[in-house]
């Protein structure tokens, strides 16, 4: 039993040590990554339907097996972005900050033409959403730069 407490106090030990590496909106993303990587993507490429299948690139939509092809394109980006928040590995920069803001742009764009899109309010609104990460991404740099070891207070 003892054995046992001593191993989850190590690992929650080192889960905070890891989070502490990042500020609480860099671990949200961190996550988000984590999940697309490891339970969204590999559901979107090996269960999902090619009739359903759907990806969004700068804004135009994608479906069936355009959208099939395009995925795993998808689960790279995620994947790299999970190791590089996991590791805070210094080509994050500028990369993370630019993919976001490919993000804000798609929004935009596929509100003005996607039939399912709002129009250009909506299309603005969402937008911005999406601009105070990626502006936070751009102004962490120094964050990128982080030895193992050497771990900032989350801020």
């Amino acid at each position: 039993m003892l054995a046992g407490k001593v191993f989850d106090e190590k690992m929650f030990a080192e889960i905070k040590t890891d989070y502490n590496m990042r500020p609480w909106w860099m671990n949200l993303i961190f996550y988000f990554c984590l999940y697309m990587t490891f339970i969204y993507m590999p559901f979107d490429l090996f269960y999902k339907p090619v009739a359903q299948d759907h990806e969004i690139w700068f804004g135009f939509s994608l479906t069936g097996w355009w959208a099939k092809a395009t995925a795993p394109l998808h689960w790279a980006i995620y994947a790299a972005g999970a190791y590089g928040f996991w590791r805070m590995r210094p080509w994050m920069w500028p990369w993370a900050a630019a993919y976001a803001l490919q993000v804000v742009i798609s929004m935009v764009v596929w509100n003005l033409v996607d039939e399912r899109g709002r129009g250009l309010i909506a299309g603005i609104i969402a937008g911005a959403v999406f601009l105070a990460p990626t502006i936070a991404l751009w102004r962490a740099k120094a964050r990128f730069v982080l030895v193992e070891g050497n771990v900032e207070g989350n801020g």
